[in-house]
């Protein structure tokens, strides 16, 4: 955990909300015994985070209660209803206040109204509790609290009032609040042991992102900042912040080949386990295939493969791959290769850094393809820290000894070439492609850069992408400025490779 508040507190105490993602967050659940705050915006999510916590109360046998003063229990079993839950074993108590107190009988009383109707409110909630004997409750909403009291020194006695009953009977209480005031309301905060913020942001394209926040959580561990989370069927998925350091694992020794020699030779060995490599390029000149190429070599080994794609299709993947002779199809069907393709619109960071440890941690993944990165960005254009999540991701894909290839498409063909985001600082290994110009044909040289863990070899190289798969060629010691896209023949021959197929150039 990185924040930290006071003690840990002993696991039995703990009180599952229901949801794995938030009770990582909070280090297994809610302290028990106490108040807590959950405050969100309306279509947060707030209600269905609380009838995951009464549910999974249900399922460990304790008596749990729902007091409603905002919802009608017709409603709440239709959320419940629209997420495959029964709320069989759930006491909901509906206080309907607001009719009963504005029935002409009640308009005669010397007290005031808010006084009449507050009071009796309470006495309502007191009376359904010792009825019940939950150990866990739900109160939706203290902004129907607020409207019968308006005096904020009463609110906050009768609050007050509310967390002494509740902690003499031994009841974990969950407070939704709609923050529909006008401000913060920071003393309720100061009394509860623990505030659970929830947002939801509107983006300009796609769907709605949503995030939420521990702000607060007396005498115990959690995990601060933000955490992303999605509501679907089933209730809330929580996605916890990923902090590398909290990963170690033993690095795996060796090298992935891929199969292609001369390759193998330019990084020195191939590429070492545990370890991140970039493949730099313009569009069409091959990094998808090499990326590919290096999946199918790990399956062959029986390791399996997840392949994220950003930029294409898993069909049209699947055709380039059996049009040069590369057994996708085969190892996808054989479990060996899983192929994710994301949604550019639909998936928050947090969404898909989970995605990525659930292939890692649950389905054994040793090594990981992302295709590409410009697609990842394009995908959350309004996550302005995207990259220092992937930098975090990164790191904890090297910490628990997975490989990782990253394909970065660049702007141009020939010449300066720009991409959309460099992260080849991140990485151990860089591989570059280029096109270039000779004898009146367009050229693929690839050379690699950087190999962080160990030496790699320096040359130039040709290579061709066809109907039998990746072939690189000999190094182009007799041309200078390759790189450029148009370089100067200075040898006595031309060392250039033949063309596959028919015998042009690829």
């Amino acid at each position: 955990m990185t924040e930290t508040e006071g003690l840990q507190g002993p696991e039995e105490q703990r009180a599952g909300s229901g949801i794995v993602g938030l009770d990582d967050v909070i280090n297994g659940g809610f302290p028990r015994q106490h108040l807590y705050l959950v405050e969100g915006q309306p279509g947060s999510g707030k209600t269905t985070l609380a009838l995951q916590f009464l549910l999974e109360g249900v399922r460990l046998g304790e008596p749990v209660l729902y007091i409603t003063l905002s919802e009608t229990s017709q409603e709440l079993r239709y959320v419940a209803q629209s997420h495959g839950w029964k709320l069989d074993g759930v006491e909901l108590v509906e206080l309907g206040w607001f009719e009963e107190r504005n029935s002409p009988e009640a308009q005669y009383t010397i007290f005031a109204p808010s006084e009449v109707e507050l009071g009796d409110t309470m006495s309502e909630i007191r009376a359904a509790v010792e009825r019940v004997r939950p150990t866990r409750v739900v109160f939706d909403s203290l902004s129907e609290m607020r409207l019968l009291e308006r005096d904020p020194l009463r609110f906050r006695r009768e609050v007050l009032g509310l967390k002494q009953f509740f902690a003499q009977r031994g009841a974990t209480v969950l407070l939704l609040d709609d923050r529909t005031g006008d401000h913060l309301d920071l003393q309720l905060q100061s009394l509860v042991h623990g505030v659970i913020s929830l947002e939801r942001l509107a983006t300009e394209f796609g769907a709605e992102r949503r995030r939420m926040i521990v702000k607060k959580l007396r005498a115990s561990r959690f995990r601060g900042g933000y955490h992303d989370y999605r509501i679907q069927t089933g209730g809330l998925q929580v996605y916890p912040r990923l902090v590398a350091s909290e990963h170690r694992a033993t690095i795996p020794h060796g090298s992935l080949l891929s199969g292609v020699g001369n390759l193998d030779d330019l990084l020195g060995g191939g590429l070492d386990r545990g370890t991140s490599t970039v493949i730099l390029g313009p569009a069409g000149c091959g990094k998808s295939t090499i990326a590919a190429m290096y999946g199918l070599a790990a399956a062959t080994k029986e390791e399996r493969v997840a392949i994220f794609l950003f930029d294409e299709n898993l069909g049209t993947l699947i055709a380039r791959c059996e049009g040069l002779g590369m057994p996708m199809a085969e190892n996808i069907a054989s479990g060996n290769v899983t192929v994710q393709q994301i949604d550019p619109a639909e998936m928050s960071p947090g969404e898909f850094t989970q995605a990525v440890r659930d292939a890692v941690e649950k389905r054994g993944v040793r090594l990981v393809v992302l295709d590409s990165l410009n697609g990842l960005i394009n995908a959350m254009p309004e996550e302005k820290l995207v990259l220092t999540q992937l930098h975090e991701l990164l790191s904890y894909l090297n910490q628990v000894g997975v490989t990782t290839v990253i394909t970065i498409p660049q702007h141009g063909l020939v010449g300066t070439m720009v991409s959309q985001a460099d992260i080849s600082y991140l990485a151990d290994s860089v591989l570059l492609l280029r096109y270039f110009e000779a004898a009146g044909a367009v050229r693929q040289a690839i050379s690699v850069l950087k190999r962080r863990t160990g030496p790699h070899e320096r040359t130039i190289r040709e290579f061709q992408i066809g109907p039998g798969g990746v072939l690189v060629g000999a190094p182009l010691h007799s041309f200078h400025g390759v790189l450029t896209g148009v370089p100067r023949y200075v040898g006595t021959d031309e060392p250039l490779m033949p063309g596959m197929g028919d015998g042009d150039p690829v």
